[in-house]
């Protein structure tokens, strides 16, 4: 069954918001600015020289303490190595403010009430115990604003790139789940084919001296199988038709070599859905049933059916239990379309067995 499974590629999608985190970081000052009679280019431009020890900060992060730290599972020297160079990097934009005089100027000192309040106060418009106060909070010292952000860009840089590993581990597993689905199932089906040519060869060959036209008829249906087989099956599904003709033509081979002491009834009915199934699906349980089912002695019976309620196909094949005890192990045809079937339809499909001293019986019912 071939399943369609959108997988998205996220290639291009760290880069892009990595750089539009940058974009928008060195444009914040001219889009979000105080510029009554134009850009003031001066301080844009000092906001921008603040900014550069940060971008400093994001590419050591990002190339050398993460893959050499973080993802070595040394995360406790990564921590302390990342704090480290944040804490580095403050000192040294503080030393270099005090010297050359960048740093913020003095808050401006608080009036007391008992400082000598303004005239105006004092001619009564406020009550001595609402007197305007004047703020004394400076703007943030460059190192303490160095520090914020850094710590934001560190922990925006480190859930960034261990999203993106996490999405490309699992990107790399449905890959290889795919791969090994796809190597079980052509080992399976290739189980399949040497078990029906080794039967389909044997018919042939006791036909030939009976009755020569009859085998030459054979070898063009085995042919039609075969092409059934190399072509039809390499494709992940098959229309129902083609696995229906190629039921019926492999039922047509191997009545060659019974007599008349075994019954094969095939009911299937003309009407048959425009859907497509897995290639080669009910081989093995034909295999069996004539493997199992048939007694040159006694008299043996094979019965098979296939019906089509809704959205779903259902498969039965009966036949008498000759050649092993009840309960016995059905063989390596049942157990390897078990495993297909769980490979291909995980827990959308059922598979019931009957094993008993006259009859063994499956039923098999899967979605279209």
């Amino acid at each position: 069954m071939k399943t369609s499974i959108q997988r998205y590629s996220f290639k291009y999608f760290e880069p892009l918001i990595i750089i539009t985190f940058w974009i928008i970081l060195f444009t914040t000052p001219l889009l979000f600015g105080q510029f009554q009679d134009g850009i003031d280019w001066t301080h844009v431009v000092e906001v921008w020289k603040n900014n550069l020890p940060l971008l400093g900060l994001f590419f050591v992060h990002r190339f050398l303490l993460m893959p050499l730290f973080f993802f070595k599972d040394k995360k406790l020297a990564y921590f302390i190595v990342t704090l480290t160079i944040i804490l580095v990097a403050a000192s040294l934009i503080y030393n270099i403010g005090n010297r050359s005089g960048m740093h913020p100027p003095p808050p401006e000192r608080m009036e007391r009430p008992f400082e000598g309040p303004p005239e105006e106060v004092l001619g009564g418009e406020f009550p001595p115990h609402t007197l305007p106060r004047q703020s004394n909070r400076g703007p943030i010292p460059a190192y303490a604003n160095f520090i914020i952000l850094a710590i934001l860009i560190v922990g925006f840089d480190a859930g960034l790139q261990i999203a993106m590993r996490w999405s490309n581990l699992e990107q790399e597993k449905f890959k290889l789940q795919k791969e090994n689905v796809e190597n079980q199932l052509a080992f399976l089906k290739n189980q399949v084919s040497p078990h029906f040519f080794m039967n389909t060869l044997n018919n042939i060959h006791a036909l030939v001296d009976i009755d020569a036209e009859e085998a030459k008829q054979s070898i063009i249906k085995l042919s039609s199988l075969m092409r059934h087989l190399l072509y039809d099956s390499e494709e992940n599904l098959t229309p129902i038709k083609k696995e229906v003709e190629f039921i019926q033509s492999y039922i047509e081979l191997m009545r060659l070599r019974f007599t008349e002491k075994v019954t094969i009834d095939v009911d299937i009915p003309d009407a048959i859905p425009e859907a497509s199934i897995p290639p080669l699906l009910f081989t093995s349980l034909l295999e069996n049933a004539f493997k199992h089912g048939i007694s040159y002695n006694n008299e043996s019976f094979i019965h098979i059916s296939m019906s089509f309620p809704k959205n779903h196909l259902n498969f039965t094949i009966e036949n008498s239990n000759h050649s092993k005890k009840a309960g016995a192990s059905s063989g390596i045809g049942i157990e390897n379309t078990r495993k297909r079937l769980d490979l291909l339809y995980k827990n959308e499909y059922e598979l019931a067995i009957s094993d008993t001293v006259e009859k063994y019986a499956v039923n098999l019912n899967i979605p279209l």
